[in-house]
This record gives structure tokens, sequence and C-alpha cells, in this order.
């Protein structure tokens, strides 16, 4: 029992600090959170290799010991983490040393329970090995509940105070685990521990979001003021007030009154929108004096669709146009209830509108579901004002993919048009891409002259895209500059676009940018998109990181254009995963292989060692991150695919690791299960996508289920290998079993962050390729000699 709650706190606890990277950073950092939980696992077994004797002759006491402690690690290490010696921000790990190595403090602190936990664990297999299927059993359960776990403590509790909720669990399997006559050490560890927790319940830690951060700035304006605050697994939300905070993107110069103070809601720290209240119908509204009033110059906007509505602006703004139909969908419920309940006399009690119809669930899944078709689609602002220095990088954008696009396309009328607002951007990238994305998916729908069904209307601040299924007529043409003219816009795009009318109000330093746009209309656009020095080919399903820009190649042009010292604050979301690798790479090393290293064996077997166990490795890990994005679409929430992908696998493999024994009897066997897993990873790799797709409708608990049914098979298959490799190695050559633990754990770590950056470069569907090929050089490392590992 013991076992089963401090593995059910470990795979928590990974989740309450992705919660908490994404409130206090860009990203939820999944891929750093799971290579410094791995590295701790690794660790703790080359400790346990080269302790063994003396904790297992002092198991009694170093059992419950290791379990306060890392329930005081667990408690004071986000609390240590805030501190302003330690604290790291992103957007400045590239401007010197000092936050490069307070990301490396912060895996330390994150390190620590992760590595006390797996070596309480690793202990008790150690110690109770002629009972392990019992005890795995357990580890296996529990790590699957932790998910769980997680996702509820999320709705209860704040962020800063869920890790010291969790760590009251590693105290209760300490208290478990003491015999009846406790030592010194064993009352100390306990009071510390209790002390620790108690201390991180009674007054939770800060959580300080980067400086950079959108609810950072805002905090800055007078008389800033926190109304609300709400967690949950779909993140932490804020309603923020000041006297000075006004929303009016792009806002037209024409504007004739003062714009409105509005109170707004911020998710993690980002923006998430105003609340603005419904206009009397005479009334002047700001939106009407924006680029996303664009779609209403053309007539006949009589059923609107509403992706990612978030607080409701386009939603007023459909209403105040006069809008028969609309439908808004949000994946947020937490939100969707604070409109309906406290926020409701703030924006006009707006979802009991007559003409809205609300739904909650996630964007992709209901433009796959939903049997209407509309005259308006309106897709989220892209960016937001001022940038976020390609932060968001590595954060999937699935309502941004050409695949979307295409499903969006499929929703219009006749006469339906698409409408997408885009923050200008210098260097142009995210109008670029989005326009790529937009002619690609159109080419694909055998529309080959896509000048005719795009036009694009710039303000001082940001562009609007509106696309249509068929040719723009004369008369639309003609309504489209008269908007211009009346609100001081300028047309960026039209069939038939004059030169001098594109910067006549809003001028630009030159026309590098209408270029580029003529340039992505035309034949040649696929030679333009190679040539750029940003990356703005279409984001798909397979590679859906549309903020990612960064092109190697072309580094050294940037560089003579923007300076060294620059460069790096246009893609640091990227970098930060090539920064990570370096570190936790770097430091699995030192932790896991310099000290297993000299170890004695006969050293001619290692290089089949490190075959068979680093391909475990690396495969393994491959098949989880591709996992956890491709589940990621599919339940439309990072957090809920974490928890269902890591619980659903180790579960699976739990049980086939306890089934090893008898599947693996011979070498045969073993063989079929490595070719087995090989199989299922390259069918996985080209029909997951399209079944997820196919199911994405159902509910949530079906989509649960049928994930578990999805994800058993080849999990199940990859729980044996590492045990049967032990096994081998215990019965030929037991002194090698710590160099093959190395292998095997430091394999893993750097797997994490190099599964990202296969992902973002090649697609999901590659990194599965990656993991049947590592698969492939184990099973080549299992049959070509006549042992397992070796050559007797």
């Amino acid at each position: 029992m013991a076992i089963g709650l401090l593995s059910a706190a470990v795979i928590a606890y990974q989740l309450a600090l992705m919660q908490i990277l994404a409130i206090t950073q860009w990203h939820h950092f999944a891929y750093m959170v799971i290579s410094v939980a791995l590295l701790g696992f690794g660790a703790a077994g080359t400790c346990l290799s080269l302790l063994k004797k003396a904790l297992t002759n002092r198991f009694d006491q170093a059992f419950p010991i290791l379990m306060f402690l890392c329930g005081a690690a667990m408690a004071a290490g986000i609390g240590l983490s805030q501190h302003p010696a330690i604290r790291f921000d992103s957007y400045l790990l590239f401007a010197g040393d000092l936050h490069a190595g307070r990301l490396m403090m912060t895996y330390g602190l994150f390190f620590v329970p992760f590595c006390l936990a797996a070596l309480a664990i690793g202990l008790a297999f150690t110690q109770y090995s002629h009972c392990i299927g019992i005890l795995y059993c357990w580890n296996m359960t529990g790590s699957a509940a932790g998910g769980l776990i997680a996702l509820g403590l999320m709705w209860i509790f704040p962020p800063g105070k869920i890790p010291a909720i969790l760590a009251i669990i590693p105290f209760i399997s300490g208290l478990m685990a003491v015999s009846r006559k406790p030592g010194a050490w064993i009352m100390i560890t306990a009071t510390l521990s209790l002390t620790c927790i108690s201390a991180a319940i009674l007054r939770p830690p800060t959580l300080v979001p980067s400086e950079f951060k959108s609810l950072s700035r805002a905090m800055q304006l007078p008389d800033a003021e926190m109304l609300l605050e709400k967690n949950s697994p779909y993140g932490f939300l804020q309603v923020f007030s000041s006297p000075a905070l006004r929303y009016a993107p792009g806002l037209s110069l024409t504007y004739p009154e003062t714009v409105p103070v509005r109170r707004a809601v911020f998710n993690n720290g980002d923006w998430v929108g105003p609340l603005m209240a419904r206009q009397p119908e005479n009334a002047t509204s700001v939106m009407d004096f924006s680029t996303a009033s664009l779609p209403y110059a053309l007539e006949g906007r009589r059923s609107a669709l509403v992706l990612n509505m978030s607080t409701g602006p386009h939603v007023v703004q459909a209403i105040h146009r006069g809008v028969d139909r609309i439908t808004a969908v949000e994946p947020n419920p937490v939100l969707l209830a604070l409109l309906e309940t406290e926020l409701s006399g703030e924006v006009d009690n707006l979802l009991k509108h007559p003409a809205l119809t609300v739904k909650n669930t996630d964007s992709r899944t209901w433009l796959l579901t939903d049997p209407l078709f509309y005259d308006l689609i309106v897709l989220p602002t892209i960016d937001t004002f001022g940038g976020t220095s390609g932060l968001n990088a590595i954060q999937e954008h699935y309502l941004f993919t050409k695949e979307a696009f295409g499903d969006v396309l499929r929703k219009l009328t006749p006469k339906g048009v698409l409408s997408i607002i885009c923050w200008m951007d210098y260097p142009p990238r995210h109008t670029l891409k989005i326009l790529s994305t937009i002619v690609e998916s159109l080419a694909e729908r055998g529309i080959d002259n896509p000048g005719n069904v795009i036009a694009a209307v710039r303000s001082w601040g940001t562009i609007t895209f509106m696309v249509k299924k068929t040719p723009f007529t004369p008369e639309e043409i003609q309504n489209i500059r008269e908007f211009c003219r009346k609100l001081s816009f300028d047309p960026a795009l039209l069939p038939d676009i004059q030169s001098l009318e594109r910067a006549f109000f809003n001028v630009l330093l030159d026309d590098l940018f209408f270029n580029a746009l003529d340039q992505l209309l035309s034949p040649n656009r696929a030679e333009f998109i190679a040539a750029y020095d940003f990356n703005i080919d279409p984001s798909t399903d397979d590679r859906p990181y549309f903020a990612q820009f960064l092109r190697w190649k072309s580094l050294p042009n940037l560089v003579d254009h923007f300076g060294q010292q620059t460069v790096p604050f246009f893609e640091i979301g990227y970098l930060v995963v090539f920064l990570t690798l370096f570190q936790t790479s770097l430091a699995a090393v030192v932790l896991m292989i310099i000290p297993l290293f000299h170890k004695t064996g006969p050293s001619h077997g290692r290089t089949r060692i490190f075959f068979y166990f680093s391909g475990i490795g690396i495969g393994y890990i491959f098949v989880e991150m591709a996992m956890i994005q491709r589940f990621g679409l599919y339940f439309g929430n990072t957090l809920h695919a974490v928890a269902t992908v890591i619980s659903a696998m180790l579960m699976a493999s739990g049980m086939g690791s306890y089934a090893s024994a008898r599947l693996t009897s011979s070498r045969i066997k073993s063989s079929v299960v490595l070719a087995g897993i090989i199989l299922l990873l390259l069918v996985d790799s080209v029909f997951l996508t399209p079944l997820l797709l196919k199911t994405i409708g159902f509910s949530p608990l079906n989509k649960f289920l049928f994930s578990l049914l999805i994800i058993f098979p080849a999990a199940f298959l990859m729980g044996i290998p590492f045990p049967a490799g032990i096994a081998m190695l215990r019965e030929k050559s037991q002194g090698e079993i710590p160099w093959a633990w190395g292998i095997n754990g430091c394999f893993s770590v750097i797997s994490t962050a190099l599964a990202t950056i296969i992902a973002v470069e090649a697609g999901f569907t590659a990194v599965m390729f990656c993991a049947a090929i590592a698969y492939t050089w184990t099973l080549a490392a299992d049959r070509l000699y006549r042992r397992v590992l070796y050559l007797f």
C-alpha cells in the first residue's frame, strides 16, 4: 500500500509541476518535467547499485525516512523555486548565464523528490524481490491513479498549494512503513516532513509569473486589482480590473468616442479576453471600428460560428450586427461557468441571449461533428500585441493547421466567409504563415487562384484575413474598399489590388510585407517559402507548431540583419528545448553513467548492453511523447492527454512486466515480443491519427476508455523487454545490471527533449518511426547473439 500511494504521488506531482510551469512560464514544459522525473529515477537506480548493501542492511529505517524526505521535498520545492535567487525566466535564458544557471537549479529542486521516491521504491523491490510481482503491481496501479488524483485536486485547490497537498501522501506512506519502535532518525525526519508540509499548506508559495507575461504587464497598470481566481485542469483563471485597461485591438483612428474601460480574464497569466456587455442597437461599438468587423462589410451574415470564443467579444459583435443564429464554442467549462454566474452581470447575461448557442467542447471536435453550415466562421486572434518572441514555439495549435482550415471551409455556406484576425509583427512571421496555411488548404480543395477568394485589411496594429469558397464579386470588392476608406484602413489583399492603396492610411517603411503576400499567392510560393528566413511552412496536425518559425539555415542571415544578441529573442521557445536537452543530458551522464562506468564486469559485453537498453529507453519515451501530443488533439487539453497517456502506459507496461517471465521464457518469444512492438508502432504511426479523428466526437468518458484500448496493446508489450533483459543479466552477468540500468535511464532522460525536437522538425509520425527504429536495434541486439546480451 505504501508503494502504491507513493507512486500515485509521484505521477500527480509531475502534472502539478506542468501546471505551475504553465502559470509561471510560457508553456507547460511537459518534456522538461518528464525528463527531470526520469533523471531522478535513473539517479536513484545508480545510487541503489552503489549503496545497495548499506541501504538494505538498514531497510527498516531507510525506507520510511526516504518517504518522509520525499514529502518534505515536494512541499518545499515549489516555494524554493520561486525564491528570487532561483526563479528563472524563459525570456531571459539567453540574455546571459544567470537564468540558465537558475534553470539548472530548478531542475535540482524538482529532481530531489523524484529521486527520493524512486530510491524508496527501488529499495523495496530489492528487499522484497521474492514478491516483486505484487509490489510492481501496486507500483503501476498507484502510478495510473496518480493522474486522476492530480486532475481532481486541480478542481479543488489553488495551484501553489497542490504540491503540499500531494506531499501528504508520501508522509502517510512513511507512517505506514514505520516499525513499532522507530528510531531517532525516523522521528526527526517525520517531524521535519510534517513541518514542511504544514508550512506549505498554511502559507502556500506565491507563484510569480514571468515579468513578460500579459498578466504581469497588466498588473503594472494603476490601481490593478485581482477580483476572482479559479483553478482547474484547464488552467488558472484570474479576473483582473484596472481603470486604465481598455480593449481596442488595432482600433481605427476615426473612432469618435472614448474607449471604454474593461475588466479582463487571464488564464495561466496569458490574455483570454475582455468582459464586454452587449451594446444597445444604435450604440457605437469599439469592435465595429476594428478590422474584426470586415466580414460585416459584406451582406448576408445570418449565421455565425465563433471558435474558442473566450470571453465572447466576437459573439457580442455578432449579436450587435444582427446575426440570427450564433454558435459559440469554448473548451474551458470553468470560464463558461463564470460567464454564466459570477461574471454574468459584466457581460449582460450574454450566454442567455436567444440567438446564441454555446457548446462546451474543443473547437476541432465541434468542426468534425457539427452538421450545420455557417455564413461566417471566426477563429481566435493570432498572437498578442507586442508578440511573444517565439515563446509559444512548441505549443500545439490544432486550430491553425492546414487540416483545420479544411474543416472550416467545409462548414461554410456557398457565400460564407472565414475571418482570422492577426496582430502585425516584424519581421513578418505570423501573418505570412497564416496566409501560407490558408493557400495550401485552398489548393488541396482545387482552388488554384487563391487571390480571387482571399481579402485582407490592415490597421496600424492588426490585419484581418477573409476567405471565401467562391471568388469575391465586384460588389463585394467595392464594399471592402468603402469599409477601408470609412475607417482609414488599408486593403492588403484584394483580387484587383493596386499597390498605391496598400499603404495609404497606415504607411510601412518598405514594401517587403506586401511583396511577401503576393509571393504566397503566386505559383512560385513553394520557392519563396523555402527561401524565406523564417519557417512559414503551413502547419499540419502532424506538426501543429504554428508559432515555430526558427529555420537553422537562416541564422547567419538573421545575425547579419539584426545582430547576434537579438536573434535568440525571435525564437526563445524552441531554443529552450535545446538548452534543456543539453543540461539534462549532462546531468544524466554525471549522475548515471560516470558513477557506474568503473563497475566490475566483462567490458566486452557492454556494447551489446548499450544497444539493447538504449533502444528500450529511447523507444519507450518516444512513444510516450508522441502519444501525449496526438492525444492532445483528441482531448483538446494537454493535462488530460498527459494524465491519460502516462497512466495508461504505466498500467499496461506494469502488467506486461508482471507477465514477462512467462512470455520470454525462450529466445523465440522474446524476439516475437520485440517484433510485435515494432509492428504495432508502425501501424499506430499510420492509422492512429485518422482513428482518433473518427472518434473525436465521443463523450469524455468514452474517449478515456477508447484511449486505454488504443494504448494498451503496444504499452503491454513495451513493458516486457526491460525486465526480460535484466533477468538474462541476472543469470549470466549480474555485475552488469547497474550498467544496463544507467544506460536505459540516461537515454530515457535524453529522449524527452529529443522527441520534442524531432516532432517540431519532422512531425509526430517521424517520432513514432524513430521509436520503431530504436526497438529494431534492440531486436538486433537480442537476435545477433545466442544470448540476449552475451556470446558465450
